[in-house]
């Protein structure tokens, strides 16, 4: 037994939910198909597939199966196709979502960049800070933060970024440097709209404090607190310039968490062709993103 051959058939059976339909997208025959379908179970030593006169569905056991099936053909496939892509000139539409901040920060220039090396390709950058179907919007590759939910997607890492409390200098000579979570309970807090009413540091602690200044907009919260607002939670890249220009401090950094990854995501269902794969190349080789 060919084992892809298998999950292939495998794979192709369950989507279609009948033999005879998976033969013919696969142009084999149904027996072939039915072969190889009960080879591999007979390799696994456990039903992938329930039949019946009228349907087939997929058992419990074959669903977690198939999940990893897709992944392995999918990275099987994009192997095969990236050896034949290194010939290919990126060109077509090239779709790219980003959190806005970061998008703005560091993905709008890395397109400019970009599509000024390849002159075939036309870019389209969609910033929200809403996780998107990359599916279903139809988006070639995005940035994601943080560890990801879906094990649908491939992932390569772009950098990492911590989560800072900053404030202006000025506010904490007058208000005083906090030096333990309860002396957070002093300070004036900038607090996003629709965020979480708590910080979390390291250990899993978390504090819960009343805000004086409510937005939705990182860019105001900085300006706020630049202006001797109070503190503000921030990822570190959202506020990486005004620390480098000494506009704003970075307290209580011994009680961080762990950094979050900073990743290009991309659909396990979708070839990655060469226009993605020289966007991620160019960032990957251009960009340092440790935050």
């Amino acid at each position: 037994m060919d084992r892809l051959d298998a999950m292939t058939a495998f794979a192709a059976v369950a989507d279609r939910k009948s033999f005879s339909s998976a033969a013919r997208h696969l142009k084999m025959s149904p027996p072939a198909v039915t072969r190889l379908v009960a080879a591999l179970e007979d390799h696994l030593g456990v039903a992938l597939l329930r039949r019946t006169t009228r349907t087939v569905t997929v058992t419990d056991a074959g669903a977690r199966y198939l999940e990893r099936v897709k992944r392995i053909l999918a990275e099987t496939e994009e192997a095969e196709n990236a050896a034949q892509a290194e010939l290919a000139t990126p060109s077509g539409r090239l779709v790219i979502s980003a959190p806005v901040t970061f998008g703005r920060m560091h993905i709008s220039p890395l397109v400019a960049e970009y599509l000024k090396l390849y002159p075939q390709v036309t870019g389209e950058l969609l910033l929200s800070d809403r996780y998107v179907n990359l599916v279903d919007d139809g988006i070639d590759v995005a940035l994601r933060i943080g560890e990801l939910a879906d094990s649908s997607l491939i992932a390569r890492r772009a950098g990492s970024t911590r989560r800072v409390v900053v404030g202006a200098p000025k506010y904490l000579a007058v208000r005083g440097m906090p030096k333990t979570l309860a002396d957070l309970k002093g300070h004036d807090i900038v607090r996003f709209i629709g965020g979480a009413v708590d910080w979390s540091f390291a250990g899993g602690e978390r504090v819960e404090l009343p805000a004086r200044y409510f937005t939705n907009s990182v860019d105001s919260a900085i300006d706020y607190v630049v202006r001797n607002g109070g503190l503000v939670s921030l990822l570190a890249y959202q506020s990486a310039d005004a620390v480098a220009a000494g506009a704003l401090r970075i307290v209580l950094s011994d009680l961080e968490r762990p950094a979050l990854p900073i990743q290009f995501v991309y659909p396990t269902s979708r070839l990655l062709s060469s226009k993605v794969r020289a966007f991620i190349d160019l960032a990957l080789a251009t960009r340092r993103w440790e935050f």
